[in-house]
């Protein structure tokens, strides 16, 4: 997949290992990298199967999350808007090939 990022402090905690730790600690900065590195192989949403992958409802529909560590969690959305639908209005992720990162951290504070 082609992933894009909210914002250059989301895309340092990507790419950085060791502000990963300091922000997120030590275990979610690993699941961070593990989840990255599986999002970079995959082609498409809907083949991520590590970290609980779901679609997140109410206020947050239309966003994705994969699980961190604790309440932590990894949160994107299509970054083509708008995103491609099934028949029911419902998004595709099976035909989504391009995410843009959110949001990191525990959003259930």
């Amino acid at each position: 997949m082609e992933i894009s990022f909210a914002d250059e402090s989301i895309r340092a905690l990507c790419a950085q290992t060791k502000r990963a730790t300091q922000t997120l600690g030590a275990e979610s900065a690993k699941k961070l990298q593990r989840r990255m590195t599986e999002m970079f192989n995959a082609e498409t949403v809907s083949e991520l199967v590590a970290g609980r992958p779901h679609p997140l409802k109410g206020t947050r529909a239309g966003t994705f999350a994969l699980d961190l560590h604790g309440g932590q969690r990894l949160l994107f959305k299509p970054t083509l808007q708008p995103p491609p639908t099934k028949d029911d209005g419902g998004i595709d992720w099976a035909s989504v090939t391009k995410i843009t990162i959110t949001e990191l951290g525990d959003y259930h504070d």
